[in-house]
């Protein structure tokens, strides 16, 4: 149970986690919720939550298409 637990806590990242990780200011990762863009997220209460994994696909995303 315990290792269940510190697995969802490092796969599960908060708006303040996210920013730290991706350099993005709090306020424009809210910005981006709002108007449909960015990772995908989630809420648990009243938490907005981030799943690690979309976290990364989305920075991946920004290097598709690009010019190398």
């Amino acid at each position: 149970m315990q290792q269940i637990v510190e697995t969802l806590k490092s796969e599960i990242l908060y708006t303040e986690e996210v920013a730290a990780l991706t350099r993005v200011p709090v306020a424009t990762l809210r910005w981006m919720k709002h108007v449909g863009r960015g990772p995908n997220w989630g809420k648990l209460g009243k938490r907005v939550i981030y799943r690690r994994a979309d976290v990364e696909a989305w920075i991946e995303s920004a290097f598709d298409g690009g010019a190398a």
